[in-house]
């Protein structure tokens, strides 16, 4: 049996798995192919009808997952104009039509009111919780659902090259954490007077990790029968790619992987991947020169 893996496999999520199913169906990849047994965990949630990028953490790369979740993220999406429905996509009943067509310079000149930072209202059929129950749980049962308006803020709005419009529009988005793309597209369109549904999402960067690193599920199970899965892992660091390095002597490495405090640190205060060599250490803030472990990392010497 293999060593536990330790790394970022980025999945290019079909339409229709929901992320958990992501992260069982990579679990069942090194099970069959005989990889030991360890942590497997998602770095932020795609919608089961969205697809792309799904960082798929291993090992103790699974301590970095919290920190994809507030990372920026770039999708691609269609708005089909015309008609609303009650989910928002494609999945739900419609609940208002209008006649009203944008042209593309319509939807060019509104682009611009969703760009900074922005108020939306997420949408009922999501994920949050109202009263301890998640929202699209209420809104099935028929239940009215009050969601609080959230700010977020889109970093860049623009016609994704090529579009055309019609009865539709394709646009590429850069959106903070806690950004619904449903909600941007239904807000879209009533900014110009019609509305309108997502019939496609694909999200294209999720943090650092791009689309061209992504591999399809049918991809992953291949590459796990034939070369194995090592090659296609990124490293850890790979997550962590704003973050400078804090390079360790064997002395420091050791007290850092006690727990143990670092004093007289030369480096300006802020968050640092503390490393010996090649191998990541711990993740440590350095405030007015002592250095506190924010997360320890249990990976072997290259030497050992």
């Amino acid at each position: 049996m293999s060593a536990p893996l330790s790394g970022w496999l980025i999945l290019d999520k079909p339409r229709g798995m929901g992320s958990t199913q992501g992260v069982s169906a990579v679990k069942r990849v090194l099970r069959q192919n005989g990889y030991a047994k360890t942590k497997v965990g998602h770095g932020g949630t795609l919608d089961p009808l969205a697809e792309g990028v799904l960082p798929i953490a291993l090992g103790e790369a699974t301590k970095l997952a919290g920190r994809m979740l507030d990372a920026s993220k770039i999708y691609e999406f269609t708005i089909a104009f015309g008609a609303e429905t009650d989910t928002l996509d494609t999945e739900g009943a419609v609940v208002a039509e209008s006649d009203t067509r944008p042209s593309l310079a319509d939807v060019e000149a509104v682009l611009p009111r969703f760009t900074g930072s922005i108020e939306q209202i997420p949408p009922a059929y999501s994920a949050l919780k109202v009263d301890g129950q998640r929202a699209y749980d209420l809104a099935r049962a028929g239940e009215a659902v009050e969601l609080k308006s959230r700010s977020v803020t889109i970093f860049s709005l623009a016609i994704l090259p090529g579009s055309v419009v019609e009865d539709e529009v394709t646009l590429i988005a850069h959106v903070s954490k806690g950004t619904y793309i449903r909600s941007l597209a239904r807000d879209i369109a009533h900014a110009l007077g019609t509305c309108g549904h997502v019939t496609y999402l694909r999200r294209i960067k999720a943090g650092p990790f791009l689309e061209e690193q992504a591999i399809s599920l049918d991809n992953l199970e291949g590459a796990a029968k034939g070369a194995g899965l090592e090659h296609l892992l990124l490293p850890l660091e790979a997550g962590l790619d704003d973050i400078p390095a804090l390079h360790l002597d064997q002395t420091s490495a050791q007290a850092v992987r006690q727990g143990r405090v670092l004093s007289g640190m030369p480096q300006s205060s802020g968050l640092y991947l503390a490393k010996l060599g090649a191998v990541p250490v711990a993740l440590m803030e350095i405030t007015d020169g002592t250095a506190t472990v924010v997360r320890g990392f249990n990976l072997p010497d290259v030497a050992e």
